[in-house]
């Protein structure tokens, strides 16, 4: 078949990629100049396969009016005139049950393995430089009640094949001495942490771009600054492409628009219950090798990741539904720069201006991405959703995704 692909972010790209080694002829198309322009650009960095609990829980919802009310909140919620952000509102607060946590965790580890090991073999096929490095993750904790929570979810993951493990504060700094000066300077900022040996770090960005890459090699096409205005349908679905570079025919579509996935679907008929979340991140400089931080850390107190990235560390934070902008709160980088600060003295170079940025995580009310034919178009087909998950996800769903083509009987 011939398929265009709506969006070249890490999961338009892992679509496409994916699509053409199984032989379809592939177009992707994005407005940007380039892949990986938006969401992608620079987001947290972490391949989390073991830590993908959903933002909805009965613990966020308990935390909510505290962290609503804090001006330095992580989580903040702005009101627009978009009836849809209420309704995503909602739809998260239902989603904020124990039994549809598991429901989702489970159904996000599943995705996430298959992600993993898909990402694997693809490697295989020549080099990749992203960064990639298998270095863990220690999630740290600021008290008791947190770890808890952690070890009890920690547990449930045990059931499904993950491999983690509680540790004390020293057991951490064993883990991660970089951390020795931030545990000195303020020794009860943490109880302990939760750490995961399997879990990586990579460039999206750069992986992107391999991407684009390797589906050139394999014959696919790409077209950049070109946006999809409307579809043309005929008896069999979408016949074609109204973009502004002009009418393309497709035998089939895959919508992977990230954050412009609700508003694009709605020209075919669909709803999709995404809204964008916005996140920040700082890439700063490592100025000391020597005890620069060799893990991925995620300080669940900050609501905060630390990446380390070939020689930068990149920080990101934040969670604000406020609608589509993307202009970067300077208070919001003032923010990562002091959690740097505190947790990596001196081995980081706070005063460098770095790379500040921020994306819209495009968010299911339940976290679960929404892999699967359009209800209203059979040629039609939806890879959107990923939130925050969508470096650590890609792989996976392109696998998804393929399968739902091969199910269709289309191809």
């Amino acid at each position: 078949m011939t398929i265009c692909v709506i969006g070249a972010g890490i999961v338009g790209c892992a679509s496409a990629y994916q699509l053409a080694r199984e032989g379809h002829e592939v177009l992707l198309l994005d407005a940007a100049t380039g892949p990986g322009e938006g969401c992608s650009f620079a987001n947290g960095g972490q391949l989390s396969y073991s830590y993908v609990e959903p933002l909805a829980t009965p613990a966020t919802l308990r935390a909510l009016p505290k962290m609503l009310l804090e001006r330095d909140s992580p989580v903040r919620f702005r009101p627009t005139l978009d009836w849809r952000q209420y309704v995503w509102g909602l739809q998260f607060l239902v989603a904020c049950r124990a039994a549809q946590v598991r429901v989702a965790t489970r159904q996000l580890l599943e995705l996430s393995i298959l992600s993993r090991d898909t990402l694997a073999d693809w490697m295989l096929d020549g080099a990749w430089p992203i960064s990639f490095e298998r270095n863990g993750k220690l999630v740290l904790c600021p008290d008791d009640a947190t770890l808890q929570r952690q070890v009890r979810q920690m547990a449930f993951q045990a059931t499904l094949g993950c491999e983690q493990q509680a540790l004390s504060v020293e057991q951490c700094l064993e883990k991660e001495p970089a951390l020795l000066g931030a545990v000195r300077r303020a020794p009860n900022a943490y109880v302990g942490g939760i750490w995961t040996p399997g879990e990586c770090v990579a460039d999206a960005h750069a992986m992107c771009r391999v991407l684009v890459d390797r589906l050139r090699s394999r014959r696919g096409e790409t077209r950049f600054g070109t946006r999809v205005t409307g579809f043309a349908f005929g008896r069999r679905g979408v016949h074609a492409l109204l973009t502004s570079g002009g009418e393309l025919a497709c035998d089939a579509v895959v919508l992977a628009a990230g954050s412009q996935s609700a508003r694009l679907a709605r020209l075919f008929g669909e709803y999709l219950p995404i809204y964008p979340i916005k996140g920040y991140s700082l890439t700063l400089p490592i100025g000391d090798a020597a005890h620069a931080p060799k893990v991925s850390v995620t300080d669940l107190g900050r609501k905060t990741v630390f990446a380390p990235l070939a020689g930068e560390l990149r920080v990101a934070a934040m969670a604000e539904i406020s609608g589509h902008g993307l202009d970067v709160a300077s208070d919001r980088i003032e923010q990562i720069r002091s959690a740097v600060t505190d947790l990596y003295t001196g081995s980081i170079d706070v005063r460098a201006s770095g790379r500040p940025w921020s994306g819209l995580r495009p968010a299911t009310p339940t976290s679960l991405p929404i892999v699967r034919r359009s209800r209203r178009h059979a040629n039609v087909y939806l890879n959107v959703g990923h939130g925050a998950l969508g470096l650590t996800l890609a792989a996976g769903s392109a696998v998804m995704l393929n399968h739902c083509v091969r199910k269709s009987g289309a191809a």
